[in-house]
């Protein structure tokens, strides 16, 4: 079974999002922190969305904040394709295509998206209860890694 069939299956069954996002001495955002939540999955013929719903933290304290996203994950025979939908269908952001990692450990992003001057990659790793998506962004003004971890119930 190929790696894009294998996490599209592992896809359609996660319900739990755990993140970390760190800033480095580098960057302007300074929002290194940490969150959680749950994720509702829904299907249709573009693809799977991801509906998460949860609170964020940052590290240097303050009360935690509710967070919202969507995410579409379009599913191709050679591809994962992923689009933010946070403000609806109508207005997806895509983000990167997902391809198989030449070195067969999972997925990465076959180009990096372009987002002004911030540069956003990322790669996916299949774990026997989730996937793991790490995203890096890189610019001017930002040098940040988001680690999210996709569990299973």
């Amino acid at each position: 079974m190929t790696d894009i069939i294998r996490v599209t299956h592992r896809l359609a069954s996660i319900a739990r999002v755990s993140f970390t996002s760190c800033s480095s001495e580098r960057s302007q955002c300074a929002w290194s922190g940490s969150g959680e939540g749950s994720v509702g999955v829904s299907q249709d013929a573009d693809g799977l969305r991801f509906h998460e719903q949860g609170r964020f933290r940052l590290d240097r304290g303050g009360a935690a904040v509710a967070f919202r996203n969507v995410y579409r994950w379009a599913l191709h025979d050679d591809r994962l394709g992923l689009y933010h939908e946070r403000r609806g269908k109508a207005h997806a952001v895509w983000l990167f295509d997902l391809v198989s990692a030449a070195e067969g450990d999972g997925l990465v992003a076959r180009d990096d998206h372009l987002c002004g001057d911030d540069r956003y990659s990322a790669r996916l790793t299949l774990h026997d209860d989730g996937v793991d998506l790490d995203w890096r962004i890189s610019g001017p003004r930002k040098d940040e890694r988001l680690y999210y971890r996709y569990r299973q119930a």
